[in-house]
């Protein structure tokens, strides 16, 4: 089967190795790197020795990662920030600092591969004066956007606070890539990694109906906005989140705005859904202009087929596969 053309908005990427933050900063809770003896995977620690997860080469070496590309016909990869360090918790001047190291390994990936690799920045999201500093840096840098996380420790992505940042992102047309992190009710859930399985959608969907009910669309009309995982749940639960405006909008609309249907068509999801129908329905909710493929890569959790489940669907027609594999993409991106 000849794979179409494609661009994956969705995959991750760290750098080699970093300072002992721990060390540097004199506080706990940041992630350190271990070499695995005889193998070219490292480990994640918590800073308490405590295992994080166990990565291979693929999740920090650009010519690994454009090894599987070529071997699954990826012709290009955008590559962000692994949520566990976003670091949102941290003094803000050291997530700061730290957004600059990051921001600065991607520039140099993305400029060193150019022509494969596409890199997102992060930001010190709990101090809008510095993450709006940052954001301005990351243009500067040539990066087209960032990626952010669901919500900034206690406040959702409505916050008044965020209200510069919505809108200099705006102005500077920097796009912005909103990932699942810290999910909601994560322990009371700790079996069956449901986190990730339920609380993922679910964090994903609180993100997109707090800038809808927050207004944030209409506020920012050109803002460019893109959400993992397929939108998480909300495809799926958008007549219940439309019913809930209609019955009760002393409790759900209380900035006044559109029915949330009115608001397909002005932000992005990725493709990732695993399953054929499930995208089927993603396209049918969201439009064929606002779904571009994602993997998640090197995750397992992620596509690592490469989007084999879309090349199989035989009623997409060539010119919306084209738009999911690329060109949606590079619509999102700006780099059309």
């Amino acid at each position: 089967m000849n794979k179409a053309r494609r661009l994956d908005i969705h995959a991750h990427i760290m750098p080699p190795s970093w300072p002992d933050l721990f060390e540097k900063y004199g506080y706990k809770g940041f992630i350190q790197l271990a070499d695995e003896p005889g193998t070219d995977a490292k480990r994640m620690m918590r800073d308490d020795g405590v295992f994080f997860r166990r990565v291979e080469r693929n999740c920090y070496d650009p010519l690994a990662i454009i090894e599987d590309m070529d071997l699954n016909g990826v012709e290009r990869m955008t590559l962000c920030n692994i949520p566990v360090l976003f670091y949102y918790w941290a003094k803000p001047k050291h997530t700061h600092e730290w957004s600059q190291f990051m921001n600065d390994f991607l520039t140099k990936v993305q400029e060193d591969h150019s022509e494969r690799l596409i890199s997102l920045g992060t930001l010190p999201m709990q101090d809008v004066a510095l993450a709006i500093t940052e954001l301005e840096r990351c243009k500067s840098l040539g990066l087209r956007g960032v990626e952010i996380g669901s919500h900034i420790e206690d406040k959702n992505l409505d916050h008044e606070t965020f209200y510069p940042f919505w809108e200099a992102a705006q102005d500077l047309e920097m796009a912005i890539f909103v990932h699942p992190w810290e999910m909601m009710g994560q322990d009371d859930m700790k079996k069956y990694w449901l986190p990730w399985l339920v609380g993922m959608p679910a964090e994903t969907t609180r993100a997109i109906c707090s800038m809808m009910f927050g207004g944030i669309f209409d506020k920012y009309p050109k803002l460019k906005v893109m959400f993992a995982h397929g939108g998480g749940s909300f495809a799926y639960t958008l007549g219940r989140i439309s019913h809930g405006w209609h019955c009760r909008p002393d409790l759900v609309n209380i900035n006044d705005v559109s029915d949330p249907y009115d608001y397909r068509g002005k932000f992005w999801v990725d493709g990732i859904t695993h399953d054929k129908d499930a995208l089927r329905y993603l396209l049918k909710v969201m439009g064929e202009d606002k779904v571009a493929y994602g993997t998640d890569y090197p995750f397992p959790l992620g596509d690592l087929q490469h989007g084999q489940f879309i090349d199989e669907m035989d009623d997409l027609s060539t010119e919306t596969k084209s738009k999911i594999l690329w060109k949606n993409a590079e619509d999102f991106l700006g780099i059309g």
